[in-house]
């Protein structure tokens, strides 16, 4: 008997603590009126009747998108984010909130059932939402932001830079400055922004270039914080305010004869959307041969 009573006891305190939780929760979010997903359907996929959705923050696989075009002798490579490992799980409320409870805003309680979601791992400890699904249904995974923000990231056209130079028809000599710059677009450079919607959550996307690494092919690596700075003919021997490199040696001894230089920029990518922000990272190159010979000397 004793044993009975200590069941209903703890029976009743579990309910009374998703009440509450509940209750504070039926404050603090807004309601909206959209459908409820099947398991294994994408977003968006609606069926049946539901009162409340919201977002569960879940792991997120930091695929990397492939890269597409780009410039002449040009190669294009991804880096992605890496997962989060934060885990979401659902909890029945039973016994059901009362009919006058106002998450169930026009739901019938004998056809639908409350549940309550939570998150841990991101900091995370206490319920975050509710959902309202058919009796007999389990609640769908909800959209998690981070991974919205990587597919609009993926619609984007993130190329390898745009390499004004050096250029590979040019011809460059031992100890004389080269500058080096691009070319800026929003495929190139940035800043490039997109918006991606899956549910009720939406989520924009801005891309801007934060750096450049150039691999000279002679040994040597340069970082440039910026484009670069284009060369004019008033500034003679003088070396780039921003981004240049002096070669000590000509590409002669290089099978091709030429310099391999490869051109790394690192895309920064800030978002926002369905309550949360963050920032990604995306790498691309841009490949171009570098001809460096020595001044002839006439006598």
């Amino acid at each position: 008997m004793g044993e009975d009573v200590d069941g209903h006891e703890v029976h009743r305190a579990r309910s009374v603590l998703l009440t509450r939780h509940l209750a504070l929760l039926t404050g603090a979010l807004a309601l909206t009126s959209t459908g409820v997903a099947h398991a294994g359907d994408g977003p968006g996929t609606s069926a049946g009747n539901c009162h409340v959705i919201m977002f569960c923050v879940g792991a997120s696989d930091g695929s990397n998108p492939g890269g597409s075009g780009g410039q002449a002798g040009s190669s294009q490579g991804g880096g992605g984010n890496s997962g989060s490992k934060t885990k979401c799980r659902y909890e029945k409320v039973d016994p059901k909130p009362p009919a006058s409870w106002p998450g169930w805003k026009g739901a019938d309680p004998k056809k639908n059932d409350a549940y309550l979601y939570g998150c841990t791992g991101g900091g995370q400890a206490n319920p975050d939402g509710f959902v309202i699904v058919p009796t007999g249904q389990q609640p769908a995974p909800q959209v998690d932001p981070r991974v919205l923000a990587q597919r609009t990231v993926d619609s984007m056209t993130l190329l390898g830079p745009d390499i004004a130079s050096p250029r590979a028809a040019g011809k460059y000599t031992v100890g004389v400055p080269m500058w080096m710059w691009v070319n800026q677009s929003a495929t190139t450079y940035g800043p490039n922004t997109a918006t991606a919607t899956a549910g009720a959550v939406t989520v924009t996307a801005t891309a801007k270039v934060s750096k450049i690494v150039w691999s000279m092919g002679d040994g040597a690596s340069v970082t440039c914080n910026g484009p670069g700075t284009p060369y004019t003919s008033s500034e003679g021997m003088a070396q780039s305010p921003t981004c240049g490199h002096v070669y000590a040696k000509t590409s002669s001894g290089v099978r091709s004869g030429n310099f391999p230089v490869t051109a790394t920029s690192t895309w920064t990518i800030n978002w926002q959307g369905g309550g949360q922000a963050g920032q990604l990272t995306e790498v691309r190159q841009t490949n171009v041969q570098v001809a460096v010979g020595e001044v002839q000397v006439v006598r």
